[in-house]
């Protein structure tokens, strides 16, 4: 049915008529009396509201609703404010609840973040852990831990000391400059490692000095020739970095399996373009295989 000949409802148009003599009625009052300025413009307004509502053809709620049908369309623009503050529960939201990101606030501005009276969470439900109190508590030399990546009997000149925390691929690009300082530097002073992501390894990621992992994508970003083919040469100067502590290869684009990725040529400024090995200002592909082999064993 063409929508822009469907009639609105007998119901709609009464109750517009009825908001028009409103206005008709308060126009009388400020033309006999002269009063009741502000209640006709209102209603004047209103009116004029209603003409358009009825005659719009894109919106059935407004055209059968006129008026009264924008109220709709204000409760869906604050609908997540309303469930965020009324209706969300502390532990409900996905996927960080209200009570996580309260306990990261309070953190990040240095105040306390104990709550007495024992916990809110439901200790009964399945899948919640905790830890028994012991008479003889076990000692721990050091709660930094670690794990080390690379044996020298296995041909492992450089074995690694991992953190079993770092931080997870997130490339130049993708995040700002400031990002990536701000990353790398709570990676020099916490201790870890910092995962390049696939966009390689930019100046802001050397300038703090953290422990990189080097990601190397199937577009080959800082170890490529001018074809996009994999380039080992650039590899080799990259990998010989000291900051680079290990490399790891993506198999595929996670994130969008089967398919590649492109980084529009607007985006690729000049230091994203350095960082890369890719021309300034031209579209950036991720293929959605490897080039330089076809298997992982390969």
């Amino acid at each position: 049915m063409d929508r822009s000949r469907q009639q609105p409802r007998p119901g709609a148009l009464c109750r517009f008529f009825c908001l028009h003599l409103h206005g008709l009625a308060g126009a009388f009052c400020v033309l006999v009396f002269g009063v009741g300025w502000l209640w006709t413009l209102l209603f004047v307004g209103l009116s004029a509201l209603g003409v358009r509502d009825l005659r719009q053809n894109r919106h059935a709620v407004l055209r059968n609703y006129p008026v009264i049908g924008h109220m709709r369309f204000l409760l869906e623009y604050i609908r997540p404010e309303i469930r965020q503050y009324f209706l969300e529960g502390d532990n409900e939201a996905a996927p960080f609840s209200r009570a996580q990101r309260s306990l990261v606030y309070a953190r990040a501005k240095g105040d306390s973040d104990k709550r007495p009276f024992g916990t809110q969470l439901d200790v009964s439900a399945d899948g919640y852990e905790w830890i028994n109190h012991s008479m003889a508590p076990s000692r721990i030399e050091s709660q930094d831990f670690r794990i080390t990546i690379g044996q020298t009997g296995n041909g492992c000149s450089q074995p690694y000391c991992a953190s079993v925390f770092n931080i997870s691929a997130m490339s130049f690009g993708a995040l700002s400059a400031n990002a990536i300082l701000a990353l790398n530097q709570g990676a020099k002073t916490g201790g870890f490692a910092h995962d390049t992501g696939e966009g390689s390894i930019s100046a802001h990621h050397r300038t703090h000095g953290g422990d990189l992992i080097w990601e190397i994508g199937s577009g080959y970003f800082g170890c490529r020739d001018e074809a996009g083919q994999f380039n080992a040469e650039k590899f080799a100067a990259n990998a010989r970095d000291p900051q680079v502590k290990m490399i790891e290869i993506k198999l595929s684009q996670g994130a969008k399996p089967g398919h590649g990725g492109v980084l529009p040529g607007p985006k690729v400024t000049a230091e994203i373009a350095q960082a890369r090995g890719v021309p300034q200002g031209v579209d950036c592909v991720s293929p959605a295989a490897h080039s330089a082999f076809s298997t992982p064993l390969q």
